[in-house]
């Protein structure tokens, strides 16, 4: 190969990827598979271990009783859990739903080791002690694996443009310059180009004529004319609030921001609404010409 026909991949200013689409993409969904799969197994460890616990002690007549009553201490760490990822898609910490989790898995292990019985040796207690454990653990990494997709396709979700339409990131202003104007004549100039209007006999009345002057040509280039290409914002955030910016042509305050996210699913962090908004302003400069008497 010759020296002409090698490129250096550094100087075309793009990077490509360590890690093929193709095996990232294999990766992860052997990962979320596994994942699910030890999720089921340590869940039904845990309850049908749960079950018979309830069933040695008072529920061994009522079966209905004794498979339901399992639930009442795993399903805690399911809805805690779901309560974390809600929280953590919104930029925010729920404690309530992290004591959720906590409550439910340490019921679970403390009911699954006692369950077990007294003079249990301590290998005994330790397998009464995995099953929740590994619950409350790939339950965890299931709910990650679920806040990165839903993440990553809350930042790529934006409507791409037509095919064959390249949308600019930024507004293009094209203006066409307006032409120097004439310097005003000079007054004295300006009366001698005028010839002497006739003296107009006392007693005559002139008829006044309208006179329509000619139309002069209109100079296509004597007006500046800006061709504003829409900007695209890949952030879902970022879209809401320059929607704002168009209902009544004022800049959005924190907490109408803050609605408008919660009423779509995109949490109510004011941090997160202020952030976009100076991302929008930074996009197009004009917008902070707006009224902002109700900024907040």
């Amino acid at each position: 190969m010759s020296a002409a026909a090698r490129v250096d991949a550094r100087s075309t200013g793009v990077d490509a990827p360590s890690t093929p689409v193709n095996v990232d993409g294999a990766i992860t969904t052997v990962a979320g598979v596994l994942t699910v799969v030890l999720t089921a197994a340590a869940f039904w460890l845990s309850y049908e271990h749960l079950q018979e616990v309830a069933a040695q002690h008072g529920m061994a007549d009522a079966v209905a009783r004794s498979w339901a009553w399992p639930a009442t201490v795993d399903l805690f760490i399911v809805i805690g859990e779901l309560l974390i990822l809600r929280a953590s898609l919104a930029h925010r910490v729920d404690w309530w739903a992290i004591g959720l989790v906590t409550a439910g898995d340490g019921g679970s292990i403390a009911l699954n080791v006692a369950g077990v019985g007294a003079d249990a040796s301590a290998l005994d207690y330790v397998v009464a002690a995995v099953p929740p454990i590994a619950a409350l653990l790939a339950f965890g990494a299931l709910m990650r694996q679920v806040h990165a997709y839903l993440a990553r396709h809350a930042m790529t979700g934006v409507n791409p443009p037509s095919p064959g339409v390249e949308a600019p990131s930024t507004p293009v202003m094209v203006s066409v310059d307006r032409p120097p104007a004439a310097p005003p004549a000079e007054p004295a100039r300006a009366a001698e180009a005028l010839p002497e209007r006739p003296a107009i006999e006392q007693g005559v009345t002139v008829a006044s004529t309208p006179v329509t002057p000619d139309a002069g040509p209109v100079d296509a280039g004597s007006t500046a004319v800006d061709l504003c290409a829409p900007v695209v914002y890949p952030n879902r955030v970022d879209q809401l609030v320059r929607a704002l910016y168009g209902t009544d042509f004022t800049q959005p305050s924190t907490a109408r921001m803050t609605q408008a996210m919660a009423q779509v699913g995109l949490g109510a962090s004011e941090s997160t609404a202020r952030t976009a908004r100076g991302r929008v302003k930074a996009r197009e400069p004009y917008l902070a010409d707006l009224p902002a008497a109700i900024a907040g």
